[in-house]
């Protein structure tokens, strides 16, 4: 499903395409986003500028580029991806999806990801194109405090924890499992309708 534009004032969100096979590329080199989000496979160049190519147009899911908002004499200023954010596992039937946020190492921590989840899930809930879902959810790993607190901070609620879901190096790291519905969300962002 091709994913509409999405305008905040912090970021655009705009489909995936082919010319963004080079910055997803490097979101791939960095091992310590890697890490944090569990990312354990491996891909080729090739078949990063496939997926970039076509998920616009894959069904059940919507694939962003998170690009900077800012606009200067009415032009933007870039549409450089600076993140991806994944709407994916849409269950119309339970009215359910999950997300999943990745952003580039010099863009973390600067209000850009928030912006960009809180448009996703305006989209999700209430957009006029959206699929009206009734609960969004996702997992985190224990070993990223400030993602949790983040997606805490949102209006996520913890469900529960899959114990030594993942390998950390020597170690092991928890998934939390965390998700917000549609009445939560209103509760704390407002409605578009």
């Amino acid at each position: 499903m091709r994913s509409p534009v999405l305008q905040g004032e912090m970021v655009r969100l705009r489909p995936i395409e082919a010319r963004d096979a080079d910055r997803l590329w490097e979101s791939l080199q960095d091992p310590e986003g890697m890490r944090l989000t569990g990312t354990t496979a491996t891909f080729t160049r090739e078949q990063i500028d496939e997926w970039t190519a076509t998920v616009a147009d894959r069904p059940g899911r919507y694939d962003w580029a998170v690009t900077p908002g800012a606009f200067r004499d009415g032009q933007q200023v870039s549409d450089e991806l600076i993140g991806e954010i994944v709407l994916n596992e849409i269950d119309h039937d339970a009215g359910s999806a999950n997300l999943r946020l990745q952003m580039l190492p010099d863009y973390r921590g600067r209000g850009y990801g928030r912006e960009a989840i809180i448009e996703v899930l305006r989209f999700a809930f209430d957009g006029d194109e959206g699929p009206h879902l009734h609960r969004v959810g996702l997992d985190v790993l224990s070993i990223n405090p400030r993602a949790r607190a983040l997606y805490g901070s949102l209006g996520f609620r913890e469900e529960g924890v899959l114990r030594d879901v993942y390998r950390d190096g020597d170690g092991w790291a928890d998934s939390i499992v965390m998700s917000i519905l549609e009445d939560e969300f209103r509760a704390v962002h407002g409605s578009v309708r």
